[in-house]
């Protein structure tokens, strides 16, 4: 399939695990991708991996975290490019700890990559979405963030945040057909999960008996909802908080 042929796609936390398997996706459905991440090393491993298998990329550094990094970032886009079809907003941190353990630059930390960065990149990225007569957005929230998840505070209100943000933004522009869903997935096999796990005393193996589907999920799954929710294919799917869990409650 070739749903993205003469697109331009940017992915926030692209450098691994779900944003680098979104960038590959993207790329094999014929989207020209910028893979943006803080690491330059990791973003540049993504899209010269993109290069290998014929697809189109280029890897641009960036620290989403300052709005007006940003708003640099999806001007140069647009400037290079001359578009911005599909923006997918995956970028974000944990700080792990209830409210009294966790500190007040943790809670700022996953606010202004979580948050404020969607903010600051949306806000820039409408007016030519608007422009150009629609596009996507797809955000990437979590299970938590529509079921709070004990002992990780800062991570599950921002998730929270990156839900209702979609939903919102969703209702304020779909006049003029700009589309805007996130992903909710549930745990997914990624390097931040193996470093959680080993942190924890617990394997792979361990997370694939609590999930009722008997595996947790792969990046490459829910890079296939991103892309799905990203194309033509889903042409009235707005607002849309889709979940991806395997069928898994809450641990």
């Amino acid at each position: 399939m070739k749903r993205f042929e003469n697109k331009v796609a940017l992915v926030t936390g692209a450098g691994g695990g779900i944003g680098s398997a979104i960038c590959q996706r993207l790329a094999q459905e014929g989207a020209r991708v910028v893979v943006t991440d803080v690491n330059m090393d990791a973003a540049r491993t993504v899209a010269a991996q993109i290069a290998a298998q014929g697809g189109a990329a280029v890897a641009v550094v960036a620290d989403i975290a300052q709005g007006k990094a940003c708003a640099e970032l999806i001007a140069g886009v647009v400037a290079e490019h001359g578009r911005i079809d599909v923006l997918v907003n995956n970028a974000g941190i944990n700080r792990r700890g209830n409210l009294l353990a966790i500190s007040e630059d943790d809670w700022h930390a996953c606010f202004a990559v979580n948050v404020d960065a969607m903010f600051h990149l949306c806000r820039a990225a409408l007016p030519h979405m608007i422009a150009a007569g629609g596009g996507a957005i797809v955000n990437t929230a979590s299970q938590w963030g529509l079921y709070p998840a004990p002992n990780h505070i800062a991570y599950n209100v921002t998730k929270a945040a990156v839900a209702s943000f979609t939903q919102n933004l969703a209702r304020d522009y779909a006049p003029h057909k700009v589309r805007v869903n996130a992903v909710c997935p549930g745990e997914i096999h990624t390097p931040m999960l193996e470093a959680g796990v080993k942190r924890a005393g617990r394997t792979i193996a361990d997370l694939d008996k609590l999930v009722p589907f008997g595996r947790i999920g792969k990046p490459e799954e829910v890079a296939a909802l991103v892309a799905f929710l990203a194309s033509d294919e889903a042409p009235f799917m707005c607002g849309s908080l889709v979940e991806i869990t395997g069928a898994q409650a809450v641990a």
